[in-house]
């Protein structure tokens, strides 16, 4: 069977990108596209802020710490959804199979491509035509499969591109840090460091059998993709069902406050992909797993979407409350939006909270890993 042919695109900064294109007394500063409120969260920084080790999804506060010089500009979804719509048509000059992730991302399968090009060449007059029609730079991966693609999207940022061979493929992955890898978050590469696995060849050197009684049902995964394997087909017109982001703490929270802010921060993060993609959900779930593996799930719907961060953030927190007090230390923490609605950012701002379902399903989870932390 003859490879695939696969480009990933990825914007450049795309929110703070938009706004420095649009304002030119932004252009060569530390921008933050979000509200600089004492709660706010970065949705987006410029390259200049992430040299002060600015990034999404970060609290203002402490982003402002960060970069004193920090600018905060206010986001305009409407004008970054209308700047994806010509991404995505110049995208379909190329091929038919088009997989938006969100707003200022994408994957391409060209093995057919409409225009006759190589691959690389294809990329390439991607890139050039979202300047040309944009103003604004992309950079892209190329490969045989979405993995590979993905991680190659990230080797020549801004605004470059990378191929990744088959024959040069394991050398690549072998070479890399496991953190590096897509589906990979940081505490399961805290937890393969401390197994002696940190890089791509000491991965692919494990067993299935003793991933498995590490990683559970993510094994099979992670050692598919040390060996350069990927049999996801890219899907047009995804339809997203959720998006959900959790964590694996090193130690157990057992105060509220803790508990309290690892919700808020799982909320920030699912907030910050909303916001990127333009689709808003009406249920809030809070999943919590408690060190007895014990997993408890509370959630809440409304009538219409979820459109600001601060009621995701108050559902969330409010829903995990019904749990405390706690005797037993918590291990793992998750907030999951779903019931997407695609709708403007204000048009939900005020509306009463009631509860239409709430779930508890005890079940001894005797995986010890489980998928990826952030899984949006």
């Amino acid at each position: 069977m003859s490879l695939r042919k696969i480009i990933h695109v990825d914007m450049d900064a795309f929110y703070a990108s938009v706004e420095q294109r649009d304002d030119a007394e932004l252009r060569g500063r530390p921008v933050a596209v979000g509200h600089g409120a004492r709660r706010g969260v970065v949705a987006a920084a410029s390259y200049e802020a992430r040299a002060f080790g600015v990034r999404s999804a970060m609290p203002s506060i402490t982003a402002m710490r960060h970069c004193a010089d920090l600018v905060f500009v206010a986001p305009r979804f409407d004008v970054y959804r209308a700047v994806s719509r010509q991404i995505q048509a110049i995208f379909a000059h190329y091929t038919a199979l088009i997989e938006p992730l969100s707003l200022d991302e994408a994957y391409l399968d060209v093995t057919q491509d409409l225009r006759g090009l190589q691959t690389a060449s294809a990329a390439k007059a991607i890139r050039a035509r979202i300047l040309e029609e944009t103003g604004l730079t992309a950079s892209a991966g190329v490969s045989y499969n979405k993995f590979l693609a993905k991680l190659a999207s990230g080797q020549r940022k801004p605004n470059g591109q990378f191929v990744i061979t088959p024959d040069k493929a394991l050398d690549f992955i072998g070479s890399l840090p496991v953190g590096k890898f897509h589906g990979i978050g940081p505490v399961t590469a805290g937890r393969m460091q401390r197994l002696g696995i940190r890089t791509g060849t000491d991965l692919r050197a494990q067993s299935l059998t003793f991933l498995q009684q590490h990683f559970g049902k993510s094994a099979a995964w992670y050692l598919g993709i040390a060996n350069g394997e990927d049999d996801r087909p890219v899907v047009a017109d995804r339809q997203r069902k959720s998006s959900g982001s959790e964590t694996t703490f090193e130690h157990d929270l057992t105060t509220p406050d803790d508990i309290e802010a690892g919700v808020v921060a799982m909320a920030a993060d699912v907030w910050a992909w909303c916001e990127k993609a333009g689709a808003f959900g009406r249920t809030v779930t809070v999943k919590v797993k408690f060190a007895d593996f014990r997993q408890v799930t509370r959630s809440r719907s409304f009538p219409a979407a979820i459109a600001r961060h601060e009621l995701l953030r108050e559902v969330s927190v409010e829903l995990v409350r019904t749990l405390l007090p706690t005797e037993k230390g918590i291990r793992l923490l998750g907030v999951t939006v779903s019931n997407f609605d695609r709708l403007p950012i204000h048009a939900a701002d005020e509306l009463p909270l009631f509860e239409t379902a709430s779930s508890i399903t005890p079940r001894a989870d005797l995986t010890s890993g489980a998928a990826p932390e952030a899984a949006r």
